[in-house]
């Protein structure tokens, strides 16, 4: 009995804020088109699978590798060092006159486009 009482008062905040989290969590279970689920769900699996197989307390020394797999999916902070890294190499290849822009690129003038 009490838990449908909990059930019936989720249900009415749920009425009152305008919001649906049964529909939202039945949308994200559904199949996906063309077969193909979202690539974070991979992520999201394998530590999800970590922790539950692991426990909390020693999912946080075991799963460290899902982990950063999760993280550097959200952050992307490895990506951006690797492209920081190979902006500055192109700065420093330009300065030496070794690489130079094609002619389109950094023209003063503006030419109209056919």
């Amino acid at each position: 009995m009490a838990c449908e009482e909990e059930r019936t008062w989720m249900v009415y905040i749920q009425g009152q804020l305008g919001l649906s989290i049964d529909k939202w969590m039945v949308i994200m279970s559904a199949e996906q088109p063309y077969n193909i689920p979202a690539q974070f769900h991979a992520f999201e699996k394998e530590l999800g699978d970590c922790v539950y197989d692991n426990g909390i307390v020693r999912a946080k020394r075991k799963c460290k590798l899902e982990y950063n797999d999760c993280s550097e999916y959200f952050h992307r902070q490895k990506m951006m060092e690797y492209l920081g890294k190979i902006m500055k190499q192109k700065e420093k290849l330009m300065k030496e006159g070794k690489v130079t822009h094609p002619d389109h690129q950094y023209s003063d003038k503006e030419e109209a486009r056919l």
